[in-house]
C-alpha cells in the first residue's frame, strides 16, 4: 500500500514513486527541478531522481528504470507523462484524474504543494550550490 505513481519522460524512462505520488508532490518535485535550473536531458533526469531521492532519505520509497516494466496502472495515481522542460504533458491510469498543473489544485492541495515544494528546495539547496 502506498501513494504510487511514475513519471515517465519521452525516452521512456520512469522513475517510480512508492510515496508522495499526488500531483501536489510530483509538481513540487518537477517545479525544484526547475527551481535549480536542471538541463533539459539525461543529466536532468539524472538529476530530479536526485531531489526526491534527497526529499525521501533513506534507500527506499524510489526506483529507476524502463517505464514500461514499472508499476504505472498502480491503482493510485497511474503515471505522469513529462516533458523535457519538466511539465506534465499528460496522465494516464489516473482513474480520471488528469489535473497536471498547479492552478488545478484546490486550497488544501496548493497548501501541501508548497509545503513540499520548501522542504524540497531546503533539502536540496545545499547539494546544489556545491555544484
Amino acid at each position: 500500500m502506498g501513494n504510487r505513481a511514475v513519471i515517465q519522460f519521452e525516452d521512456g524512462t520512469g522513475i517510480y514513486l512508492h510515496w508522495n505520488g499526488g500531483v501536489e508532490s510530483v509538481l513540487a518535485f518537477l517545479d525544484t527541478a526547475k527551481h535549480f535550473k536542471l538541463r533539459q536531458d539525461d543529466y536532468g533526469q539524472a538529476r530530479l531522481i536526485q531531489i526526491i531521492g534527497n526529499f525521501f532519505g533513506g534507500s527506499l520509497s524510489l526506483g529507476v528504470g524502463k517505464a514500461s516494466s514499472l508499476d504505472r496502472d498502480n491503482f493510485d495515481n497511474g503515471t505522469y507523462h513529462v516533458n523535457e522542460s519538466f511539465e506534465i504533458e499528460r496522465r494516464q491510469y489516473s482513474r480520471g484524474d488528469t489535473r497536471r498543473s498547479v492552478d488545478d489544485l484546490d486550497e488544501d492541495e496548493l497548501k501541501q504543494y508548497r509545503g513540499v515544494l520548501e522542504e524540497c528546495i531546503e533539502v536540496n539547496k545545499p547539494i546544489f550550490e556545491r555544484g
